[in-house]
Parts: C-alpha cells; structure tokens; sequence
C-alpha cells in the first residue's frame, strides 16, 4: 500500500510542479545568473554530446508536445528565442524541484523501497535536467548572434527588419 501512496504522490507532485511551472513568473529567472548560466564544464553543450543527447532527447516525453495550447511555441522567429531560454530554465527548476521532492517518498515508503523510489525518481529528472541545458545554450548561442548581428545593422544604417537569422 505505501507503493500505491508514493505513486499517487508522485503523480501529484509532477502535475502541481507542471502547473507552478506555468503560473510562476518568467521573470524570476535568467539564463545569466546560479543555477542557470552556463559552467565551463559544459564547454558550450559538447559536455552534453558527449552523452549522445542528440540521440535521445527528441525520444523522452516533452510536455510542450503534450499540452501545446499550455506552452509557448518552439520558433526561432522574433521574440520567441527570449521566451524558449526562459523556459528553459523554467523546466529546469522543475525538474530539479521534482528530484527533491521525490525523496519526500522515503516518509511516505518507510525502509528501502521509499530510498530506491524517491532515488529513481530524481535520477529520471537528470536527462530532463541535461536536455533544457543543452538547448539553452545552443539558443543562447543563436541569440547572442542574432543581437550581434541587430547591433551591427544598427551601427551600419541598416534597418533591423531585414535581418534574417538562419538556423543550422
């Protein structure tokens, strides 16, 4: 029965965490600043290739296909790229949100099979965990070109409606 209990709370757990992941103000986060900005280990995503996540990533469950009235669009057009790195971090705090909550199962599942639920389940937020970094950086990449790119038009007289970005 303690199984059937840490499994009802965990499916609680990731629908409420789901939805303050909709709710909590964006700007509460940036891609600059602790957790989120990116480590030199990352050595700009290599660290993550290293891990064949390109493989991978488009083959677990993601949420924006799932619910697509819920979350913004994946588009590289004008703003979108600001809105996708906040999201980014967004579902990053949520997965590491989930990974600590899930221990809450080890008072819910008392002994060894609480320890091995709550540790399953936050080791099945880390590629989640992975992924939204990995995507950050490639985005933060494009959008520190793009800005570039805005700033010298600028500089040139160009007008910035005729930058085009090209994705690769």
């Amino acid at each position: 029965m303690e199984f059937i209990h840490c499994l009802i709370y965990l499916a609680i757990l990731s629908f409420s965490v789901f939805l303050l992941g909709r709710i909590i103000p964006k700007k509460w986060f940036s891609v600059n600043l602790f957790p989120y900005k990116p480590y030199g280990f990352e050595n700009g995503g290599r660290y993550y290739e290293k891990w064949k996540i390109k493989k991978w990533q488009n083959k677990v469950p993601d949420m924006s296909k799932i619910f697509t009235k819920l979350m913004p669009p994946k588009s590289l057009k004008n703003n979108h790229i600001e809105i996708m790195l906040k999201e980014t971090c967004v579902a990053e705090f949520a997965h590491i949100l989930l990974g600590i909550l899930g221990f809450i199962c080890v008072g819910i599942w008392r002994g060894i099979g609480g320890w091995i639920a709550s540790a399953l389940y936050c080791v099945g937020n880390i590629p989640f965990i992975m992924i939204q970094r990995y995507n950050r950086l490639r985005l933060k990449a494009i959008y520190d070109q793009k800005e570039k790119l805005v700033s010298k038009k600028i500089t040139h007289g160009c007008p910035v409606d005729e930058l085009r970005l090209e994705r690769d």
